[in-house]
Parts: C-alpha cells; structure tokens; sequence
C-alpha cells in the first residue's frame, strides 16, 4: 500500500461522498442518510486496504467463497468493518454465511430463508436480511417476483428474521427511475424502512427515489478488468459464440 493509493482512495471516496450529499439533499436528505456499501468483489487485499485507511468501513461482496479468503485477515488488520453480501446465495452456503457477513441483501425464496433460518439457529445470532426482488421480471437474474414478494417478507417476519428492507437490481440499458419508485413503493406497503439499491451508474437517481443503501464498485475501485475469452478452436466454435452473445 502506496501514499499515492491511500491519495487516491481518498480522493475517490471524497468525490463520490460529496455526490451522494448533493442527490440526498434534494430528498432533504444528507450523505449521513446514506449507507455507502463498497462493492470489492474481485479486488484482492491490497486494492481494498488503501479505501479502509482512507475511512471506508463498509464493504459488499458478491461470493462467500472469495470473501472468506481475503476478509478474515483484514479484519483482524482493521476494527469497524461491516460486510455485506450483495450476491446471490446459494442455500448449501447459508452457514458460512451467517458466520460471515453483518447483512445479506439476497434473500430471494423460501428455500434460502428455511436455510437462513436453520444456520441463524445454530449459531446463536440473527442477520439482518433484505429481501431481494425482481423488480424487472428478468428470468436470468435472481429475486422474489414481484406477486410473491409479500408473502415471503411474511414468512421471514414469521421465522424472526430481522428484515431491513427490499433490493433490487434494475434491468441494463433501460431508466432505471421506475423500477427504483416501484422498490420504494412495495417497501412502504410492507412497512419497510430501507432500500438497496443503486450502483455507480445509477446511485443519484436511487438516492432521489429513497435509497437508504447504496452498493457502489467502480466509482470506488475502477473498472474492473474482464476476463479474457478463449479463443476458439474452429470457424464453427466462432459461429457458436456469435449466436450466443
């Protein structure tokens, strides 16, 4: 860890704190409202320890697997850090992740929430959950539909899983306001106080619509770098992947 990546980390959380202050305060809001999530998944140790020295002590993942294997130690490195899971869950990681993270924004469907339930028991503790849903109808990604939503906040409510909120992430390439008020809306007929949702591309806009939580990567980090693509072996595996895409 440089003094010019301590600099920079600062200067990139400054920006992005001012940013965030300027949309809430059009909310009559500040940027103390706001819970900054910095989303480090696929950034090793050394790219996350100059934003924590720069003050950060928020931070979201997106997988467990890759979580226990950086945050134990920096932890230990560094008192106050709250993690959150952002990603999906699946049901067989339920226990390491109760053991792991201070919140889970993926919980999606009963199965997850019988698992939920059962790991929260066996290690004496609750974690708070958002409940995830698909706000866009999108068959790829995960999340509660939207009809079946109240009825899975009722069940964890029923289960004593501590709800925070709802979440959401909203289609690519299309406004994302919508999508936002319709969050903000389900969460007011559940009696909900939080909403994650916004990402660098989008946060201001989240933030006006009443987001309390924000889950931010690349404004915090960069971009990040993609991972190359194995050549085909033949014209026909091109074809293939052209169709594909």
């Amino acid at each position: 860890m440089t003094t010019d990546s301590i600099i920079d980390a600062a200067r990139r959380l400054a920006t992005l704190r001012e940013s965030i202050d300027r949309a809430a305060r059009l909310t009559d809001r500040s940027a103390a409202d706001i819970n900054l999530i910095a989303v480090s998944k696929t950034h090793d140790a050394d790219a996350i320890r100059p934003l924590i020295q720069a003050g950060q002590r928020v931070f979201g993942e997106n997988r467990v697997q890759e979580s226990q294997d950086k945050w134990p130690a920096l932890r230990e490195e560094h008192a106050g850090i709250a993690l959150h899971l952002v990603g999906q869950l699946q049901s067989n990681k339920a226990a390491e992740a109760v053991a792991l993270f201070d919140a889970i924004h993926s919980l999606d469907r009963p199965s997850l929430l019988s698992a939920l339930v059962k790991a929260m028991d066996a290690a004496g503790k609750r974690v708070p959950c958002f409940i995830q849903v698909n706000i866009g109808a999108e068959e790829q990604k995960g999340g509660c539909p939207i009809a079946q939503t109240p009825a899975l906040v009722a069940a964890a409510r029923a289960a004593d899983i501590p709800l925070l909120g709802l979440m959401c992430v909203p289609p690519a390439d299309i406004e994302a306001a919508p999508f936002f008020a319709l969050l903000a809306k389900m969460a007011r007929e559940e009696g909900l106080p939080r909403l994650s949702m916004g990402m660098s591309g989008d946060y201001e806009t989240a933030i006006m619509l009443g987001a309390t939580d924000i889950r931010v990567g690349t404004a915090l980090f960069g971009d990040r770098t993609a991972p190359a693509r194995p050549v085909p072996a033949s014209g026909r595996g091109m074809l293939r992947n052209s169709r594909a895409k």
